[in-house]
């Protein structure tokens, strides 16, 4: 055989081997995506530099990501923190399918590096980074990531919704501010986002889907099962995250664990909690100042989400029913503080029924019934809270109802204003009655009703110390008062003597003798 001849059939036999081995290869390449072992899986849509690194670089990609990861570690103990996060980019880029990378990159800015800064518009925009970094590359090069969605969700929740950052109230007003363009006024109007009518709202719902990587209607699912939700508060964005998670993971059976589907579960059901605690953004039309308060509202989905969480964690179940008890008790008081009386007796009720064996009160103490009537539930709860033979905080406290009742009137909560004051009364009785029981110095008895009212009234409409004026005028207005309180202190603090001396009985409470 000459070497001519020799060659064309070597060169044959390596086309051959050559293409045996790519088939070969193909057959390798499914097992391993089958059992899970490809990690490094060609990523649709990448930039070239991403594409680069992850195909060319081979192997290498492990010893330099080592080696970034130790460089920003270094950095970030010497508090030279933007190295570190442009370092944080290329460690994601490098390890791009790896989503605790990217968990991890994420919280270490919203939570570590956030708060070495003083300056709260600092913080903020670290946390926002974190907050970027997940949903914008996180979820693109792992969409199915349900630790990235749970992460997010904890972010909003708690980094965000939460008052542990000193700086939480800043961060919950910069996302109200970016989310009011999209919700309107009361934080609750989808119908542009679904259904845009014109320029603006075109380019509302393209940005709230582009930039923020929200979908309106799977949004409005979310506000249809668990809310109303104000959607300029975290809260409302951390179930959305949990509830995408789990939409996920229903999409995806068999590759995430029951444990992973729990702590999603989790994220709703405590954010929901926190929405009802603080889910109501409280405008002063008076300062234009604002402030959070309960979002009464959503008592039925709470209590609806924690008996599905018993049901779908069972090993927990009487972890839960501890947390499930004491929501219902805040819920029973915060819908009896804001006169609805019907909804309180309702869930009063149903929280013996729930919990038979269980006190109504923690730690209840022996001198209240066994068998509270809703009334005295609500009295036992601010005094237990103030503790109850405490002059100086039963004082206070009955002071500190009458002037957020005053202030509810002002501002057209007129149910409020009645129930707070029908509270106060309540709590002045209460404790009169049971240190009446006592003699010589062990007790010592509050003042007159009426002159704790006065000391409120005083302090409410003091020209110069007192609330705004607009408010004040509100007050003179509904309690028919002379004009002349708006004017001077000295005004001010005889006509509230005389008025309230003269003034008929309140709420059961005679007023003193002159």
């Amino acid at each position: 055989m000459n070497a001519r001849v020799k060659k064309i059939l070597l060169l044959l036999l390596t086309a051959a081997l050559l293409f045996g081995s790519g088939q070969f290869q193909k057959s390798l390449n499914r097992d391993r995506d089958t059992l899970g072992l490809t990690h490094a899986a060609v990523l649709e849509n990448a930039p070239p530099v991403l594409a680069f690194t992850t195909v060319a670089l081979g192997g290498f990609r492990g010893l330099i990501s080592n080696f970034l990861w130790m460089r920003a570690n270094d950095l970030q103990q010497d508090d030279k923190f933007f190295e570190a996060a442009q370092l944080a980019d290329w460690i994601t880029k490098l390890e791009p399918t790896f989503p605790s990378v990217w968990v991890f990159q994420g919280w270490n800015m919203a939570y570590n590096i956030s708060v070495k800064f003083k300056d709260f518009p600092d913080r903020w925009r670290w946390l926002e980074r974190g907050i970027d970094l997940l949903r914008d590359d996180g979820l693109r090069y792992n969409p199915n990531s349900v630790d990235i969605f749970r992460e997010l969700g904890w972010f909003f929740q708690h980094k965000m919704g939460a008052n542990l950052d000193d700086a939480n109230m800043y961060y919950k007003s910069e996302w109200a501010k970016e989310m009011h363009p999209f919700f309107g006024a009361n934080g609750t109007n989808f119908d542009l986002l679904l259904n845009p009518t014109d320029a603006t709202s075109r380019t509302n719902a393209a940005l709230f889907l582009e930039k923020y990587k929200i979908i309106p209607q799977f949004a409005k699912q979310v506000d249809d099962e668990y809310g109303p939700f104000d959607w300029r508060l975290p809260e409302a964005h951390a179930i959305y995250w949990g509830a995408r998670g789990l939409d996920v993971a229903a999409k995806n059976p068999g590759k995430v664990k029951a444990d992973d589907l729990i702590k999603l579960r989790r994220i709703i059901y405590q954010s929901m909690l926190q929405a009802f605690h603080h889910g109501r953004i409280i405008i002063d039309p008076f300062t234009k100042n604002y402030s959070l308060g309960p979002n009464l509202d959503l008592t039925a989905n709470v209590n609806a989400a924690y008996e599905q969480m018993m049901n779908d964690d069972a090993g927990m179940s009487n972890n839960i029913a501890t947390a499930h008890r004491n929501f219902l008790r805040d819920a029973v008081y915060f819908l009896y503080e804001n006169n609805r009386m019907t909804e309180a007796t309702k869930w009063f009720k149903y929280l013996g029924d729930r919990y038979p064996n269980k006190p109504i009160i923690e730690n209840q103490p022996d001198s209240l019934p066994k068998n509270l009537t809703l009334d005295e539930y609500a009295v036992a709860v601010v005094q237990i809270d103030i503790g109850e033979t405490s002059q100086d905080r039963v004082s206070s406290a009955v002071q500190g109802l009458l002037t957020r009742a005053y202030y509810s009137l002002a501002v057209g909560e007129d149910d409020r204003y009645e129930n707070l004051k029908r509270l106060a009364n309540r709590v002045y009785q209460n404790y009169t009655a049971k240190t009446s029981k006592f003699r010589g110095n062990e007790r010592i008895p509050l003042p007159p009703y009426q002159t704790l009212n006065n000391a409120v009234m005083r302090q409410l409409l003091d020209p110069q110390n007192g609330a705004p004026y607009a408010a004040r005028a509100e007050l003179v207005t509904k309690l028919g008062l002379p004009s002349s309180l708006l004017e001077t202190v000295t005004a001010t603090t005889n006509a509230v003597e005389t008025i309230s001396t003269n003034a008929p009985a309140t709420n059961g409470v005679a007023p003193p003798q002159p």
